[in-house]
């Protein structure tokens, strides 16, 4: 096999093992047989219980009124009202969804 480095000019000769799908498991297997995952709690995503999803963007109020007020809903509107991207827009209409206004 070849292997370019970065920063190289010519790829040197490298080998490598050849392990089997069952190789790969039984190491995994063993791997975690040692010892149980410990997980930092602050670290974990941690669930609404109303299943509410709650929004830090400044223009989410804003966008239900117009939704509410318009009785139609889409990422292009919020885009064209707000003059704002498609991702901000895509995920005030899904916020809106979660909270169940659309």
């Amino acid at each position: 096999m070849l292997y370019q480095p970065i920063g190289a000019s010519k790829p040197i000769r490298v080998q490598g093992a050849f392990l089997s799908d069952d190789e790969v498991e039984r190491v995994v297997e063993f791997t975690i047989s040692q010892q149980k995952a410990q997980y930092q709690e602050e670290m974990m995503v941690k669930e609404e219980k109303d299943g509410k999803t709650e929004v830090d963007d400044e223009l989410y109020n804003e966008a239900v009124e117009l939704v509410t007020n318009m009785q139609s809903a889409s990422v292009s509107l919020l885009q064209r009202r707000f003059r704002i991207g498609y991702t901000r827009a895509a995920r005030l209409i899904d916020a809106m969804e979660d909270n169940g206004i659309v």
